[in-house]
C-alpha cells in the first residue's frame, strides 16, 4: 500500500471516529438548541451532574505549556474539577480536588507556571491549594480523586485570588489576614509559596486586578499596580514593594450598589466594572460602568452602558477589543469595547433560559484567553459550557515560510508546495471548531496531496510543518 493510501484511510478513519460521538449546536434563528444565542455556536455542555451534587461558581483555563492541550479548571461548593477540552466537542472530565475544608459557595482559582491555585470563603481553615496541572497529562482512568501538592496555611477563608503571572506573585483577597486587604504570596517556587506580607489600610477588598503596567501614565510604566474593588470604590495601589504599599488613589461612582470585579482594556487605560447589586438597589438594566485612567493618581468616571435585561453582571474580562461578560440569568454577553463611549453588545449566549431575574443564579465567569478561541463559561446550575464565536477559525495563522495550495475550494483533493528549500515534514487538518480531523508526518516532499473527498463541505485550516496556516474550503 502506498503512504498516499494509508494517510487516505488514516484521514477517513480519523474523521469516522471524530463526527461518532458529538457535533457542535449552531446558533441559528437565535438558539443553540435550548439556549437563547446571538452569534455564538454551542459546542458542548457537561451539566452539574457530572462534577458534583453542589453549586458551581468560579472557571479559569490552563494551556499545557508542553503539550498545548487546554483545560478547563471549574469550582464547586466541595470540589475543583478538570477537564480537557482539547476537544471542545467531546470534553474529558479527568478528575478533581476535593475542598480542603466544608462545603462553601465561593471557591476561585487562578493559574501560574503550570499550577493551579485555590482558595475558598467562609469555610473556615481551607488555606490555599496548590495542584501541579502537569499531574493531568497522565490520567488514565479518568475520573480521579487528586489531594493537593500543597496548602500555604497562613491564610484560612479568602474570597478570591488574583495573580500576576509577569512576576510571580499572587494576592489573595477578602481574607481572614490584614483586614480582608490583600495577602501577598511569592509563587518563584510553585509548590511551596512564601507569605510576604499584607496591606490593610483600606480595609476589604472583595475582587482586584493586578498588573505591570503598560498604559499611558508615564510616572507609573513598570510599575506593578493592583486595581482593587472594595466594595464601595476602586482603589489603585503601587504594589511594586511589598513592604511598602502606596494608594495612587481611590475613585466612587453614583448610586453604588456593591463595587464587585472589573477589568483593563489590553492597553491599560480604561477599566469596565461591574457592580454587583444595582439592579437590585436601584432598579438598573445590567449597569456597567467605564473609568479612564490615563492618569493613575486621577483617575476619572467616563460613562455607563445598560443591558437589555435586569439580570445581574458577575465578573467581567476583556481580550482585544471586546469585553465578556457573565451576567448570570442573562448567560455570557460579548461587548465591542473599541470605542470606550460606545460600548455596543455585539453577541450573547444564554446559560439559563429560564429568566433573566435579577438573582445570583446563572453564569458565573466566561472565560476567553484559549487560543483556540474557544470559551469556557461556569453556570451556577447548568456545569460547563464550551461556546465559539460563529465566524471565528479556530486556528491563528502566524506564517513562517511560503506554500501554495490548490485547488481551493477543492472537492476530491488539494494539492500543498512548498518552496524550493523548504519540505513539507507535517499536514494537520482542523475543523472550524478546532477539532483536528486529519493528521499526516514524515512526508519530506515539496509536493503533497491532501485528499478531502471525505470531508463534509465547509472550511477548514489545514497547519503545515505545525508552523504556519491557510483556510481551506471544501465543496
Amino acid at each position: 500500500m502506498t503512504r498516499i493510501a494509508r494517510n487516505l484511510l488514516f484521514v477517513i478513519a480519523l474523521f469516522s471516529i471524530s463526527t461518532s460521538v458529538a457535533q457542535v449546536v449552531p446558533c441559528s434563528g437565535g438558539f443553540a438548541g435550548s439556549f437563547p444565542c446571538n452569534g455564538y455556536d454551542l459546542l458542548s455542555n457537561l451539566p452539574k451532574s457530572t462534577f458534583s451534587n453542589e453549586d458551581g461558581s468560579d472557571i479559569w483555563g490552563w494551556t499545557d505549556s508542553t503539550t498545548n492541550k487546554e483545560y478547563a479548571l471549574i469550582t464547586f461548593e466541595d470540589k475543583t474539577c478538570f477537564v480537557d477540552v482539547s476537544d471542545p466537542v467531546n470534553p474529558v472530565y479527568l478528575g478533581n480536588l476535593p475542598t480542603n475544608a466544608g462545603v462553601n459557595f465561593w471557591r476561585d482559582v487562578k493559574v501560574y507556571n503550570d499550577h493551579a491555585y485555590i482558595v475558598a470563603d467562609n469555610v473556615g481553615s481551607h488555606g490555599m491549594q496548590v495542584f501541579d496541572l502537569t499531574r493531568l497529562r497522565n490520567v488514565t482512568s479518568p475520573p480521579q480523586t487528586f489531594t493537593a501538592d500543597a496548602v500555604l496555611n497562613d491564610v484560612g477563608s479568602c474570597h478570591n485570588i488574583v495573580i500576576n503571572e509577569a512576576t510571580g506573585f499572587a494576592y489573595l483577597v477578602g481574607c481572614n489576614t490584614y483586614s480582608g486587604g490583600p495577602h501577598f504570596v511569592d509563587l518563584s517556587n510553585p509548590t511551596s509559596p512564601v507569605s510576604v506580607g499584607g496591606y490593610a489600610t483600606d480595609g476589604y477588598t472583595h475582587d482586584a486586578q493586578v498588573v505591570t503596567y503598560n498604559g499611558p501614565d508615564t510616572q507609573h510604566q513598570g510599575k506593578e499596580i493592583m486595581i482593587a474593588s472594595n466594595e464601595n470604590e476602586l482603589v489603585i495601589l503601587d504594589v511594586t514593594n511589598k513592604s511598602s504599599v502606596t494608594r495612587l488613589s481611590r475613585i466612587s461612582y453614583t448610586d453604588v450598589g456593591y463595587t464587585h470585579q472589573g477589568w483593563l482594556s489590553d492597553d491599560h487605560r480604561y477599566f469596565y466594572l461591574g457592580d454587583e447589586t444595582d439592579e437590585i438597589n436601584f432598579g438598573y438594566q445590567t449597569r456597567s460602568l467605564v473609568f479612564d485612567f490615563a492618569d493613575l493618581d486621577n483617575p476619572t468616571f467616563l460613562t455607563s452602558f445598560l443591558g437589555n435585561s435586569f439580570a445581574i453582571d458577575h465578573n467581567y474580562y476583556t481580550h482585544g477589543d471586546k469585553l465578556y461578560q457573565a451576567n448570570y440569568t442573562s448567560g455570557m454577553h460579548v461587548m465591542d469595547i473599541s470605542n470606550p463611549m460606545n460600548v455596543t453588545e455585539i453577541g450573547y449566549f444564554d446559560t439559563h433560559p429560564e429568566s433573566n431575574n435579577t438573582t445570583f443564579f446563572g453564569a458565573w465567569t466566561a472565560y476567553p484567553y484559549f487560543a483556540s478561541g474557544n470559551i469556557i463559561i461556569s453556570d451556577t446550575d447548568r456545569g460547563l459550557f464550551i461556546v465559539r464565536d460563529s465566524n471565528t477559525l479556530s486556528t491563528v495563522d502566524t506564517p513562517t515560510f511560503d506554500f501554495k495550495m490548490y485547488p481551493n475550494p477543492a472537492s476530491n483533493h488539494t494539492m500543498i508546495r512548498s518552496g524550493d528549500t523548504t519540505l513539507i515534514q507535517t499536514v494537520e487538518v482542523r475543523d472550524i471548531m478546532g477539532k483536528k480531523i486529519a493528521a499526516f508526518s514524515h512526508i519530506d516532499k515539496n509536493l503533497f496531496q491532501l485528499p478531502v473527498a471525505k470531508f463534509p463541505s465547509g472550511m477548514y485550516v489545514v497547519k503545515i510543518n505545525d508552523a504556519t496556516s491557510q483556510k481551506l474550503i471544501v465543496n
